[in-house]
């Protein structure tokens, strides 16, 4: 990994901070065999496939089930820069002046079985039966590389913006694959990382690329034993898991509950141990006093925000003016104040992480349309450019998802924001696999709520969520910029820091203001509440990192929980 994406990933780090709440996770404790794990998921999947997706309603029920080639060592997630092997070996050196990467697999991968209790249709069994139990190979890593960098014609990749800096994938052999790129570039590492790239089989892939949305085959900690879509997932161990002696658990039992209030509910009651997404500040406090030292707390800055994203395809948000209307509109200083009191959202920050060197400070934020510091003076502007492109009593529906917390609280807000320059505005509230769909057609919205939420924080790689969308995978504002994607590029390609911030001052400023593209509302912040028999888990800046659930273990039976 790069001298200099390791400086800035440590940076961000120490910026953001980390808090361990009362009776935080005991490194010393011997892990212990056995139990069922029970967690609430407060979502449900759009579609199995990790490579395609990106909510956390993807990443919670089916982390578990996949190996991936590396990633954030889960015994230590809070470091963004301590990367290490799953299905490798040992970490590579950059040879070829930087530009090439060369993994050895480990041996003895094996493709999951089908479980002893698996609820599986005949087809699908099939499909175990000529899979299951044979050798995972450098074949499928490549494979699964091939469908997230240069996905088929009819298969999203979320993130192949991420991997613009790779020229070639190859395996030469089973066990090794070789990545080269066009450039050397401290970001790839990183993006290697990401907990989504889950290692397919190439012969599932080979036989239908598709196949993975709605069905599960992996050779992770745990294996597939039932998914309902919108009742339940369960798994069991993996008998002939590669890590001696994990996972801990016998199995694992989520329920998917959209509402806090059944997410509390179940932990209160000891119907579940653990909701990994994260709580509001007023249900921490309110279940650490019903449950005193029954309850562990583990909170950390979060890297993840909320975006307004205006259909740049469709009149009258195809006017700059106004878009420019639309963020000027929103008081930032004031919702932080107000918001972080009962939602999961609290800093004002740009396009990065706030805390990271890359990252505007508050001096050169208020220069950015919707971050100026005289809210009057900024909806007076709203207002005048309204009237200016001839919509001064706009009315449009707002698009937003089916997630009470912080999505359609933030989207409530947002309504009564921009009612205040005489905005009329509805919500329209979609469960979250329609969301997506509608989000992905960019013809059905005026204005949607999206996201930009990163495992691992690496700003060169996150931003990329703002460039053309014919270039990355996640964009949905429907706009194209060569010169947006010509500053990525440059910031891409110098290792130099001060150049590296000069250039991200200019891709803010053009993405947020000059062009009004999309917009930042405010930055999360995660607080993780679970029961104190849960044991091994420690809190990350990202719901989507150490969730495969390995590395968990029980301290006592659930029916110790009440």
């Amino acid at each position: 990994m790069s001298s200099t994406y390791k400086k800035l990933a440590v940076s961000a780090f120490v910026g953001a901070g980390l808090v361990l709440g009362a009776g935080g996770p005991a490194a010393a404790d011997t892990p212990k065999r056995g139990g069922i794990l029970k967690y609430v998921i407060p979502s449900n999947p759009p579609s199995a496939d990790g490579h395609r997706e990106t909510t956390f309603g993807t990443i919670h029920p089916f982390a578990q089930f996949y190996s991936v080639l590396i990633r954030v060592n889960p015994d230590n997630p809070s470091s963004p820069t301590d990367i290490v092997c799953d299905l490798c070996t040992e970490m590579p050196k950059a040879t070829n002046g930087g530009k090439r990467y060369t993994f050895k697999i480990r041996k003895g991968v094996k493709w999951h079985k089908t479980a002893a209790g698996a609820k599986v249709s005949k087809d699908v069994k099939k499909v175990y039966d000529q899979v299951g139990g044979t050798p995972l190979t450098a074949r499928d890593v490549k494979a699964t590389f091939d469908r997230i960098v240069n996905p088929p014609k009819g298969v999203k990749s979320a993130r192949k913006g991420f991997y613009t800096m790779v020229e070639k994938i190859s395996a030469p052999d089973d066990q090794t694959i070789v990545f080269d790129l066009k450039y050397p570039s401290g970001a790839f590492i990183p993006a290697l990382a990401a907990p989504y790239n889950f290692v397919y089989s190439k012969k599932v892939l080979d036989m239908d690329q598709r196949w993975v949305e709605k069905n599960v085959l992996g050779s992770g900690p745990f294996r597939f034993v039932e998914w309902q879509p919108g009742s339940h997932i369960r798994a069991e161990r993996n008998p002939a898991y590669y890590r001696k002696g994990q996972p801990y658990l016998d199995g694992t039992d989520a329920i998917f509950a959209k509402k806090y209030s059944i997410n509390l509910q179940a932990l209160r009651g000891g119907r579940a141990y653990i909701q990994f997404r994260g709580f509001p500040p007023k249900m921490r406090d309110d279940l650490k006093k019903a449950l005193g030292d029954k309850l562990t707390v583990q909170e950390s800055a979060w890297n993840c925000v909320l975006m307004i994203t205006p259909n740049n395809t469709k009149k009258p948000f195809d006017d700059v003016r106004v878009r420019r209307a639309l963020t000027l509109a929103v008081d930032r200083w004031g919702g932080s104040k107000y918001l972080s009191k009962i939602a999961i959202v609290k800093p004002v920050g740009g396009i990065v992480f706030p805390g990271h060197p890359l990252a505007s400070t508050k001096k050169e934020l208020q220069k950015i349309a919707g971050y100026w510091p005289d809210i009057k003076k900024s909806r007076a502007e709203a207002r005048r450019l309204l009237k200016e492109a001839g919509v001064p009593n706009l009315k449009f529906v707002f698009h937003n998802r089916a997630v009470d917390m912080p999505y359609k609280i933030v989207g409530t807000w947002l309504i009564d924001q921009w009612a205040k320059v005489g905005l009329k505005v509805t919500q329209r509230v979609q469960p979250t696999a329609p969301f997506y769909a509608t989000l992905r057609k960019q013809k059905d919205y005026d204005v949607s709520m999206d996201f930009n939420c990163q495992s691992i924080v690496n700003p060169l790689i996150d931003s990329s969520k703002f460039n053309s969308d014919d270039v990355v995978g996640n964009q949905y504002a429907g706009y194209q910029d060569r010169e947006l994607d010509k500053i990525w590029e440059q910031m891409n390609r110098t290792g130099d820091v001060a150049e590296q911030r000069r250039l991200m001052r200019a891709y803010e400023k053009r993405a947020l203001d000059e062009k009004a593209y999309q917009f930042v509302t405010l930055w999360w912040y995660r607080i993780i509440l679970h029961r104190s028999e849960v044991k091994g888990w420690k809190v990350s800046p990202s719901h989507y990192l150490n969730v495969d659930l390995s590395n968990i273990w029980l301290e006592e039976p659930l029916r110790s929980a009440k």
